[in-house]
């Protein structure tokens, strides 16, 4: 194992918070204040106590701390100054940014995110994760095993999934969504999506290109945007999410989703992405706005 780094006094920095929030998939809890994160081909153990302004990441070096981990746990981005503004919006929003206000948008890979949200359709978070797992342990590479005999690999490449069949997809229990997981693949592998280039995209070009994805909607295409592109604007509209905009801003009445987004882009505008996460994890966590049982099945 590789030496650990320590980060000392990151602010709005909350290590549960931020992979617990529903944008990445792919970490083991150990216990509250320890985690395993499998990310950027690697795994590593990120500790942070109660209450602390410091980080301790395990199994990494310095140069990685600068090179990759900064810029993925997105460490250079002034988080005082977003949700200050957010907060100052209203008593709603002032409300989510003091529950979530250790969160911070990571900066994921666009191949990783455009399966894992495909994946993610129609899912909870535990059978998307182990989903994920499924996939990466029969087709991606080993990274390393520890010493209590658990695996993590590597996410497969788009030339790594070519090689898999629809059955073999539905072996690992993603179900219907194999036939869009084999779309995206064959796209990229022909060229006639280029995830690199969408980082140049404005973002209706950018959502549309994602869209040409067999199963690849709105939502998941602006997940995608959000969690990799680093597109902040986007404000990706789920049943959560949806339900809280509503409970909030228009006293409960069902709202089509284009007012919800028309609405988060007049009122959050570049700071759509933040006021999602900020929303969307603290609707979640405190059950806000949940339907009964009942309505659920309407």
């Amino acid at each position: 194992m590789k030496n650990a780094v320590v980060i000392e006094g990151v602010q709005n920095f909350n290590i549960s918070q931020i992979l617990e929030c529903g944008q990445v998939f792919r970490f083991e809890k150990i216990c509250d204040s320890n985690y395993t994160l499998i990310a950027k081909d690697k795994a590593i153990k990120i500790t942070q106590q109660p209450n602390s302004t410091s980080i301790i990441i395990k199994n990494t070096t310095s140069g990685e701390l600068e090179e990759i981990w900064k810029p993925y746990l997105d460490l250079d981005t002034d988080y005082s100054r977003i949700t200050q503004v957010l907060a100052s919006k209203d008593e709603h929003m002032k409300k989510a940014v003091e529950f979530g206000t250790g969160i911070r948008i990571l900066r994921q890979d666009p191949w990783e995110m455009l399966i894992s949200f495909i994946i993610s359709q129609n899912k909870a978070i535990p059978h998307i994760k182990q989903c994920i797992y499924n996939i990466t342990s029969k087709y991606g590479d080993l990274i390393e095993e520890n010493s209590y005999g658990q695996n993590y690999y590597t996410f497969p490449s788009p030339e790594q999934l070519i090689k898999v069949s629809d059955e073999q997809l539905r072996e690992c229990k993603v179900g219907f969504r194999a036939p869009y997981i084999l779309d995206a693949t064959a796209q990229i592998i022909e060229g006639t999506i280029d995830l690199t280039a969408i980082f140049h995209m404005n973002i209706e070009e950018a959502r549309k290109k994602l869209m040409q994805i067999k199963g690849v909607g709105p939502k998941i295409a602006d997940c995608v945007l959000l969690f990799a592109y680093n597109k902040m604007e986007v404000f990706p509209t789920d049943v959560w999410i949806k339900r809280v905009i509503e409970g909030y801003y228009f006293e409960g009445k069902d709202m089509p989703l284009p007012e919800i987004q028309k609405f988060a882009k007049d009122y959050f505008g570049e700071l759509a992405g933040y006021a999602q996460q900020y929303l969307f994890f603290h609707g979640r966590e405190e059950g806000l706005f949940k339907k009964e049982k009942k309505d659920l099945k309407k």
